[in-house]
């Protein structure tokens, strides 16, 4: 069966002489693992569109319960990342989040969608890389199923939060006086308004949020640390990006 979609490379990893196994974002079957035969021969038509982080037009052929790359043409190369190793890292780290929390076989068009908007923007560089990053976990989180509650304080309901912090392990805002958890880091106002901006905010306007400073500094280690806490697990792309960032 040949089946031709849209396809997001998360991962490649040589195989044999000149083959590539790919873990693909796909538009109609989601999460996929599919061999490319011959994609590292230099005389490959499939070969630029197979790399980590590139966008393709692809042509699989689904046989025995194995998927294959029969041909293959770049949509996106996000060239912007190929220059910069803190950036490509950082583009690394977010398709081994997408990897990570998506299900294998299951359709998921907005987790697509966050990863080609974060890494058009991480790669035509819109916007603060940190910025983008921390808009990333969070809505990420909220797609698998693991959103934050920040709307108000999880004790006394206010949602005008007094000296904010927020949860690590159950994702709820309190104000510094209710809260008991010492899993708790701060928030300010700028850095609670950006994560409630960044949970409902449409697609295509994810990053449209200004904060800078210590309240970006803020958000972003709520972020990344909900998002390690959450998932019980480390990423190897993530310690590479803070390498050379």
């Amino acid at each position: 069966m040949f089946q031709t979609t849209k396809a997001l490379v998360l991962r490649e990893v040589k195989y044999k002489e000149a083959d590539r196994i790919l873990t693909l974002m796909t538009a109609d079957n989601g999460k996929i693992t599919a061999k490319a035969r011959g994609a590292l021969r230099k005389s490959s038509k499939t070969g630029a569109a197979t790399q980590q982080l590139t966008y393709a037009d692809m042509t699989l052929f689904f046989n025995k319960g194995k998927w294959t790359v029969n041909e293959a043409t770049v949509i996106e190369p996000f060239e912007g990342l190929k220059g910069n190793i803190a950036n490509f890292a950082l583009g690394c780290y977010f398709a081994e989040c997408v990897e990570a929390l998506s299900v294998e076989d299951q359709q998921d068009s907005a987790m697509l969608s966050l990863a080609l908007n974060s890494l058009y923007a991480l790669s035509r560089g819109m916007y603060d890389a940190r910025k983008i990053k921390a808009a990333f976990e969070l809505r990420l989180m909220s797609l698998a199923g693991y959103r934050p509650s920040p709307e108000h304080c999880a004790v006394c309901g206010t949602e005008q939060v007094e000296n904010p912090v927020f949860d690590l392990l159950d994702g709820r805002v309190y104000c510094r006086k209710c809260s008991r958890s010492g899993s708790a880091v701060s928030l300010d106002d700028a850095s609670l308004a950006a994560m409630r901006y960044v949970l409902e905010a449409p697609p295509k306007q994810l990053f449209s949020f200004d904060i800078e400073g210590d309240s970006l500094v803020s958000l972003g280690f709520a972020a990344e640390n909900y998002l390690l806490t959450q998932t019980e697990r480390s990423f190897g792309t993530l310690d590479y990006y803070k390498q050379y960032k």
